[in-house]
């Protein structure tokens, strides 16, 4: 960018974009606190990518990329429970399943 209108209305739909994303993650947990058993709560970072698989994408089917965002996100509360578990640091744990466990 060259000139400092350009950086300007640039910068100025990014921060529009990332208030957007920002707003839908809080609605989103708000309107599920406790969120899924096993699943981190939606972040702007997956809302970003899900939103951009599903508008952008025609060879997948939607299904495809709402089951793989379901994966990651067990995937890294696995993660979280098993780095809580190894520090010792059982009142963060999130809640799981036993079988989880």
């Amino acid at each position: 960018m060259r000139r400092w209108d350009s950086w300007h209305r640039y910068t100025t739909l990014v921060m529009l974009a990332h208030a957007i994303l920002t707003v839908i993650a809080v609605r989103e947990r708000q309107r599920h606190p406790a969120g899924q058993p096993g699943l981190i709560p939606l972040t702007v970072n997956e809302i970003r990518r899900l939103f951009a698989k599903l508008v952008t994408s025609s060879i997948r089917p939607s299904g495809f990329h709402l089951a793989w965002s379901r994966w990651r996100r067990s995937h890294q509360a696995r993660a979280r429970a098993g780095h809580y578990r190894s520090r010792g640091d059982t009142d963060h744990l999130p809640a799981m399943t036993p079988s989880r466990l």
